[in-house]
């Protein structure tokens, strides 16, 4: 299955309509209604939805670093990756990856 991915709320929204402009099925914490909701409820909502968390609050890493059980975590340093270098990293990803071989997986760009 193609990837889908959910953007938590510290994404730029920029990235959002990158993906979209490409086809890429994306959700943000907005369209999700998740502002303010908790790491827990983001990744809740993208095991519900068959997402990948799309992220550059760290603290994602320690919470799935307790658990072998997550939908996928891409995580972006946010001082070091550009708007355009994150949209490009997720569409290296989709086009190479599918939501199954992401599943459990940590990707960093």
């Amino acid at each position: 299955m193609k990837i889908r991915f959910h953007l938590d709320e510290n994404v730029n929204g920029a990235v959002a309509n990158g993906l979209r402009l490409r086809g890429i099925d994306v959700t943000t914490t907005r369209d999700a209604g998740l502002i303010g909701a908790a790491d827990n409820e983001h990744l809740a909502y993208a095991e519900s939805e068959n997402r990948i968390v799309v992220t550059h609050d760290d603290d994602f890493l320690r919470i799935v670093g307790r658990s072998l059980s997550h939908p996928g975590i891409v995580y972006a340093h946010p001082r070091r990756c550009t708007i355009g270098r994150l949209v490009h990293g997720l569409v290296v990803l989709w086009r190479n990856q599918t939501q199954e071989t992401m599943h459990g997986r940590v990707e960093f760009i």
